[in-house]
């Protein structure tokens, strides 16, 4: 898959992981503190990783699939809760405990990404030349630091809104690739009481954050694919960008006009649970892999697509992000095996493998639609015509810029703030960082 829009920059925010629950149906272990000592390495490795939601396997039988293929290794997989991974890894790794190979989130922003853990030389050096070709270098983006690669991808989502099509439906509400804001907010009012086309975790940052994104990568990313450059130049800012306003008012706008499931400033995942899964909401905001574990969940009893938010731009531009990925440990007593264990992980069958699992797009290949699965077919145009830009955050100084925009949005929600002070209290992190 190859991204046009991507630039190659050293300092990468990490995007978000968000926990998900697999029953919204919608109606360590330490590998030691020394490198190899050059003999014969042990062939037992452990392996960490935060799905975002419980039920993702794709790692586990990642693990399995090398194994398999590899006689006499072991691997000691060792899942942990998302909300609090990034924390526990990047703990364990300060502390010479982490594991041999972990889930690493692209960029630079926040606990447990490739950039806090390279540069104080926590990261193993991936050196292989294989790694060149199964990656291109638009997906590599966040997963090198200072020219040296230290991590990889797994696979690539839409972060979309992640929706019931036939129960919206049966509501008298259709929402598609190039339904506008507009449209949406009309369709609001007209839902039966108790219902919302949207459930939101307001109360939490990630939640309102990565909705906002989302209709930024219309409102600003879509014209300017290379806004956060010029943010980075000094060219603009995040007060003085008309898309950045655009993107927050239609926050209000969604919010006044119902959109949102009752009580949604205050709501946390539990709410945004139990609106989904009750059938009294159509939609969340969510990577696209949820919908996969959503639906097995379900037993095949739900159908579920994953869409691009809705935006007042004259065009909608989906938001796509390879944020998550693997990394080694650069104290593993095993270097050649773990390298050897990433580099399998990417080699074309096992990436596709682990994205049919994960319910998620393969790295390293152009987009067929033909080739989507079900979920992403209403967005395949999209996809195959390009209409879609990064996530933003991946390109922010630090982790601060998110976390002033999810708050602020809580503020907006609330009416406890400003369109205009969130994008102050944004320009303020990102100077900051």
């Amino acid at each position: 898959m190859t991204y046009p829009h991507l630039r190659r920059r050293q300092r990468r925010a990490a995007a978000v992981a968000l926990p998900l629950v697999a029953g919204m149906l919608l109606a360590a272990c330490g590998s030691g503190d020394s490198g190899s000592s050059g003999g014969k390495e042990p062939q037992t490795i452990t392996f960490s990783y935060g799905p975002a939601n419980a039920d993702d396997n794709a790692y586990e039988q990642l693990a399995k699939d090398y194994e398999a293929a590899h006689p006499g290794v072991t691997i000691k997989v060792n899942k942990i809760s998302a909300e609090t991974y990034g924390q526990t890894l990047q703990t364990q790794m300060a502390a010479g405990n982490g594991p041999d190979v972990m889930q690493v989130n692209s960029g630079a922003g926040q606990p447990g990404t490739v950039g806090t853990l390279a540069k104080p030389g926590l990261l193993l050096p991936l050196k292989d030349s294989s790694f060149e070709s199964n990656i291109p270098d638009a997906e590599r983006v966040g997963y090198d630091y200072k020219g040296q690669l230290y991590g990889v991808p797994s696979a690539t989502a839409i972060m979309s809104v992640i929706y019931n099509d036939e129960l919206a439906k049966q509501n008298g509400v259709t929402i598609d690739a190039t339904t506008s804001l507009d449209d949406v907010i009309a369709q609001c009012g007209s839902v039966p009481d108790g219902t919302s086309i949207f459930a939101l975790a307001g109360s939490i940052p990630a939640n309102t954050g990565i909705m906002t994104v989302e209709i930024a990568s219309s409102t600003v990313y879509g014209p300017n694919p290379d806004w956060n450059q010029d943010r980075a130049d000094g060219k603009t800012t995040f007060a003085k960008t008309q898309g950045w306003k655009d993107a927050l008012q239609a926050v209000v706008d969604l919010n006044k006009a119902g959109c949102f499931q009752d009580g949604a400033a205050g709501a946390g995942f539990a709410d945004l649970t139990n609106a989904s899964s009750s059938g009294k909401a159509f939609g969340f905001f969510a990577p696209s892999g949820a919908a996969k574990s959503i639906m097995d969940a379900a037993g095949g009893h739900v159908t579920l697509v994953a869409l691009g938010a809705p935006s007042p731009a004259d065009k909608n531009y989906l938001t796509i992000s390879s944020d998550i990925g693997l990394a080694g440990n650069a104290k593993t007593k095993s270097p050649k095996l773990v390298e050897d264990f990433i580099k399998f992980s990417v080699s074309p069958d096992e990436a596709k493998k682990f994205a049919e699992a994960q319910g998620t797009i393969p790295i390293g290949t152009d987009i067929n639609a033909a080739d989507l699965l079900p979920q992403y077919q209403p967005a395949a145009e999209q996809l195959t015509n390009k209409d879609y830009r990064t996530f933003a955050v991946d390109e922010w100084t630090n982790p601060e810029v998110y976390n002033a925009l999810g708050t602020g949005v809580t503020g907006l929600l609330t009416g406890q703030t400003t369109v205009d002070e969130v994008l102050k209290n944004m320009d303020a992190a990102w100077d900051n960082g």
